[in-house]
């Protein structure tokens, strides 16, 4: 039987529940996620780092879990709140239960509770704070409301170097494009910097046609050109941007170079400081895989998945970047591209795990900015060897 639950948030509203994870006291900041699907990989995404993650779809747990469909190898987000955990998973693909994953993996849940008026008091307060408990010991209020009002919340912390991998590594994955990698003789070479990088982003560059190698966000500028990259991600990941100047540094670097660059959410968002630009912290960030996304050079709309907390700030743009894209919930910048590098970001996560596959196309334009880059350096060694 599952105990008592209890969450608070920092205006000191209570919410009883029953826990679903392990017996403890998390604190972090409360976000929303619109998700109807993909709750394993939301849970499993590093960029929910020290954040308490709310579902607001009211059945969860509906499909179990299984090893294939997590996005890192651990769990990073500080606690989970959902409406109804169902019991009895219905996939084939089911090796474990959610409760039970959530268990080993320790971490503290709690279901039970109303997530839509949580949901509301979030957005009409604008709460982003708030603590739950699944202990049986004796609790004082006052002291929890105080601590989850002294959390500093996510402004100002660097949270890359805390969970950027400490050794490069080669991702190997089930390539099924090799014609792209021969098409000029030559293999795609990507440099794909772990700022909390996701399975599915690096499955989708091996797909491709691409070799990816995972390098750390201390990896510095010498030993990436030493590695005669042909292009180079910048990933997803959590915390906010501005305090990474060493990644800021290497990136700054790399846009002397005409290697291309690709930066995703985080990734985007570093790209655009290393341009010239600022960002900021949003009072609601966006989190779901429902968000329309306009690109403003041909009219299209994509339905977009979406995971930041974080926007780079349209009045601080240099001249050097354009505006792609925009979301159309409040038009925040989605996309920007140098105007004269082979750069470009996305704020969402055109990877879509969870969710739609409409942005997908942008891992083809960065192949194509590849293709062209290497043709060019194929085209100069050719000629050197002439001479």
């Amino acid at each position: 039987m599952n105990k008592k639950a209890i969450l608070i948030t920092e205006d000191g509203t209570k919410f009883i529940g029953k826990s679903i994870g392990i017996n403890g006291i998390t604190f972090g900041e409360i976000v929303f996620n619109t998700a109807i699907t993909g709750y394993q990989e939301i849970i499993t995404d590093p960029s929910y780092y020290k954040q308490i993650v709310l579902l607001t779809y009211p059945h969860i747990g509906n499909v179990g879990t299984n090893p294939d469909d997590n996005e890192s190898g651990k769990i990073y987000l500080k606690g989970l709140i959902i409406n109804n955990l169902s019991k009895l998973p219905s996939s084939y693909r089911n090796k474990e239960s959610l409760d039970l994953f959530l268990k080993r993996h320790n971490i503290i849940a709690i279901q039970g509770i109303d997530t839509r008026y949580l949901t509301r008091l979030i957005r009409k307060k604008k709460i982003n704070k708030c603590c739950i408990i699944t202990t049986e010991k004796k609790i004082n209020f006052n002291k929890i409301i105080n601590k989850i009002c002294k959390f500093s919340g996510l402004q100002g912390l660097d949270l890359i170097k805390k969970i950027t991998t400490k050794v490069n590594y080669s991702w190997i994955g089930n390539n099924k494009n090799n014609k792209l990698i021969k098409k000029h003789n030559f293999p795609m070479h990507i440099m794909a910097f772990d700022l909390g990088i996701k399975k599915s982003i690096l499955t989708m560059l091996v797909n491709k046609g691409c070799k990816v190698t995972v390098i750390s966000a201390f990896t510095n500028f010498k030993e990436i050109v030493s590695l005669n990259p042909d292009g180079i991600f910048l990933s997803n990941g959590p915390g906010d941007p501005e305090p990474c100047f060493y990644i800021i540094d290497t990136v700054k670097k790399l846009l002397k170079t005409n290697i291309p660059i690709f930066g995703i959410c985080l990734g985007h968002q570093i790209l655009a400081i290393a341009s010239g630009a600022k960002t900021k912290k949003m009072t609601i960030g966006h989190h779901g895989s429902n968000h329309p996304v306009k690109n403003i050079l041909n009219n299209k709309i994509f339905i977009t998945t979406q995971n930041h907390g974080f926007t780079v700030d349209k009045k601080s743009l240099p001249a050097n970047l354009k505006i792609t894209h925009i979301s159309l919930f409040d038009n925040t910048i989605q996309g920007i591209h140098r105007i004269d590098k082979p750069a470009f970001g996305f704020q969402g996560h055109p990877e879509a795990s969870p969710g739609p596959h409409d942005a997908s196309i942008l891992f083809d334009y960065f192949v194509k900015l590849i293709q062209e880059y290497c043709f060019k350096k194929y085209k100069r060694l050719q000629n050197a060897k002439t001479y």
